[in-house]
């Protein structure tokens, strides 16, 4: 029996060829997704902070300073000096947990909003209820422990988290808001 290009050749190119054009359709497809996909984030995030922060009109993004901590992504003041939007987050179990608080000008919180994760589903993602954050709303802008709050149970990693992140937002918060 003759092994020739044939039977391993012929094999080898159609298969290259056929990688090469999937390679080329998958990268077209990003670079017209891509720029939707980020539009819509964006868009996303605009639409939660006005959620969080009804009295304000618009925002501006203000420079995280380098003395907040890492676990602060955003900062995004009220152009009418109603209050602050900080994006925030911390190692939970299944990995980030980011949060956006909002605080007034009177200096509480205004309302907090847990974005996706990767935390247990029925679990960790209880911090995306309703019940599990509007307990912050009206607290002042002062670090609290997880035993100032309803923690969720079995979930002691996932509100240690969410603890750590609006503690995060808050020291970001009280950095800003003179400045």
């Amino acid at each position: 029996m003759k092994n020739g290009w044939k039977d391993f050749g012929n094999p080898i190119v159609v298969l290259g060829i056929i990688c090469l054009v999937t390679s080329l359709l998958l990268a077209v497809t990003n670079g017209v997704t891509a720029p939707i996909i980020e539009e819509n984030a964006i868009r996303t995030a605009n639409e939660t902070r006005q959620a969080l922060l009804p009295a304000a009109d618009t925002f501006s993004e203000v420079a995280v300073p380098a003395a907040v901590s890492d676990n602060v992504t955003e900062i995004y003041r009220a152009d009418n000096g109603s209050g602050f939007v900080i994006t925030a987050q911390a190692k939970g179990y299944g990995g980030d947990v980011p949060v956006m608080v909002a605080f007034n000008a009177e200096g509480s919180i205004e309302a907090v909003r847990f974005l996706d994760n990767s935390e247990t589903p029925g679990l960790g993602q209880k911090v995306k209820t309703d019940a599990f954050q509007g307990q912050f709303s009206g607290m002042a802008a002062e670090a609290f422990t997880i035993s100032d709050i309803d923690a969720l149970t079995g979930a002691t990693i996932s509100s240690r988290a969410a603890t750590t992140a609006i503690n995060a937002a808050i020291v970001a918060y009280d950095t800003v808001k003179g400045a």
